[in-house]
């Protein structure tokens, strides 16, 4: 019961500061004019995000922390040995589950079925912090679910999944931010961290480069597997954003975003290569 009383307030605390901050910070440093409504926008995202957390929570029941804390004693755990120091547990928890999340969104990106679900999140005409929440409830359903087979064969400490989750709902908004940094941070901060701008490209329309960029919080995976992408053909004023072919209006409705996956869409399943990665 300790575990969810912190997991819930850590969270939902940090997410509405995250929102807010990095609301603040679009405002203050757009990147993009938004061809739609601000509000409108922000509602519609609002309600599919509802519909995606009612459906995960009535699915699972259960949530990573409180995973992490029932699997603890686990003799099959990869991540409780006695005879591996505790920061080293967090450090690799840490990493690992950024790299299965890192898998898991490039199989969203590679299995058909999965794509159909994960295509509402890319069907976005625009890229602001709503974006960030825009997740088809069977998208929910697939990642939560993967993510917590994770935890229980890995049998993490509870602490560092918690903080894995926090930063991966700061990042979440971070990263869809339509805003801008200074070149010079953009560049540096790259080696360490996902940018918006970096992210940006993962959202073109440009079934190429949605395949580059996958990670979650750390962008190492993609310069490791070879997703990396520096800036799109385009560049980063003049590439689209979103899914060719279905740019209309109706791509901001609840109802539209929650039967997408159930319609036949314009290049529904991409198919691309993975070239070379390529270097800032």
């Amino acid at each position: 019961m300790t575990w969810i009383l912190i997991e819930g307030r850590a969270y939902w605390i940090l997410f509405t500061s995250a929102f807010i901050g990095t609301a603040i910070w679009e405002s203050l440093r757009p990147k993009r004019m938004l061809s739609g409504s601000l509000e409108r926008r922000w509602g519609s995202h609002a309600i599919v995000m509802i519909a995606g957390t009612l459906a995960g929570v009535a699915v699972y029941r259960i949530s990573p922390v409180l995973m992490a804390s029932t699997v603890a004693g686990s003799r099959f755990g990869l991540l409780n040995r006695p005879w591996l120091p505790f920061v080293a547990r967090c450090v690799l928890t840490l990493l690992v589950l950024d790299l299965v999340k890192y898998a898991l969104h490039r199989a969203c990106h590679s299995v058909h079925l999965l794509w159909r679900v994960h295509q509402v999140h890319h069907s976005d005409p625009d890229f602001d912090v709503s974006t960030a929440v825009r997740h088809h409830p069977g998208e929910i359903i697939f990642m939560q679910g993967a993510y917590l087979a994770a935890i229980a064969v890995l049998a993490p400490p509870a602490g560092a999944v918690l903080a894995a989750e926090l930063a991966s709902c700061l990042q979440g908004f971070v990263m869809h931010a339509n805003a801008s940094l200074p070149t010079w941070v953009e560049k540096s901060l790259r080696w360490i961290y996902i940018t918006p701008d970096m992210h940006r490209i993962h959202h073109s329309a440009e079934v190429a480069e949605q395949f580059k960029n996958l990670g979650d919080i750390l962008p190492c995976w993609d310069r490791l597997f070879r997703t990396y992408l520096a800036q799109p053909a385009a560049g980063q004023d003049g590439f689209v954003i979103g899914l060719k072919g279905v740019q209309a209006d109706r791509v901001l409705s609840p109802a539209f975003m929650l039967t997408s996956p159930f319609r036949s869409l314009p290049g529904e399943m991409p198919t691309a290569s993975l070239p070379i990665a390529e270097e800032v």
